[in-house]
């Protein structure tokens, strides 16, 4: 349990120092947010049914608060936490952790705290800024959405790891992880509402880790209870990740 406080704080520390990973979970989010808001103003014309169909009958910025926190931990996973395995076996740290005795378990787990850290974080500015900022409206029920912010965690958390077990370097994690980023910004729920994508666009948004972690916290946030089927896609990446992080991980 030492070796995994000690473990984890260090990875906050490294975290801090990374320009990159800090602008993507925290500073890219809500700059995006405050353009959102800019654009669209947190009002619908109820009178008109595409619109009120679109932004699932609540304002903008209510319907891109809980997309922005599961943007957060799609940054988590797709940018953070590959990166630093990949970079970690590319240097040779895993392979002197290895040496040196530490378990794997400390050694995913610190990452696994980490992302848990910066998850929260992220959420909680996320949501009182489009609270203050622009009177969105706080979740409806927040044991679904606790619950709901723990299927999208795991989901990104595993995905994290199991990209950071494939991939070989650095620098192919980080290009890998910010196309991946983009791509589910803007099809999976965090970009245009899903009700305005064309057939295509859509069919892609389906098969995206994000549009179900977005539908999973966007049901319990907006009043429309438990999204089943989104939370059991969710769970099915979860799934698929922990195969491959398994089957993948080596530490050289």
């Amino acid at each position: 349990m030492r070796t995994l406080g000690r473990l984890t704080w260090i990875e906050m520390k490294l975290f801090v120092r990374d320009p990159l990973a800090v602008i993507f979970t925290f500073a890219f989010p809500i700059f995006m947010l405050v353009v959102l808001a800019g654009v669209f103003g947190n009002e619908i014309d109820a009178s008109d049914p595409e619109d009120f169909e679109a932004w699932r009958g609540v304002g903008p910025i209510d319907y891109y608060a809980p997309a922005y926190v599961g943007l957060v931990m799609a940054s988590v996973g797709l940018i953070v936490l590959p990166l630093r395995l990949a970079g970690y076996r590319e240097r040779g740290v895993l392979r002197r952790f290895q040496a040196a005795g530490l378990p794997l378990e400390a050694v995913i787990g610190s990452q696994v705290l980490l992302g848990l850290a910066l998850a929260v974080v992220g959420a909680v500015a996320i949501s009182v800024g489009a609270r203050v900022g622009y009177g969105a409206a706080l979740p409806e029920s927040w044991p679904g959405v606790a619950a709901a912010f723990a299927v999208g965690l795991v989901c990104f958390l595993l995905l994290g790891i199991a990209l950071g077990a494939v991939l070989p370097t650095a620098r192919s994690a980080q290009g890998a992880g910010i196309i991946l980023f983009f791509v589910m910004m803007m099809l999976g729920g965090a970009g245009p509402p899903r009700g305005v994508l064309t057939g295509p666009m859509l069919l892609l948004s389906d098969v995206l880790p994000l549009t179900h972690v977005v539908l999973t916290l966007q049901g319990p946030w907006l009043g429309d209870g438990w999204d089943g089927a989104a939370s059991g896609a969710a769970a099915a990446f979860s799934a698929a990740s922990a195969v491959v992080a398994l089957r993948f991980f080596r530490w050289q």
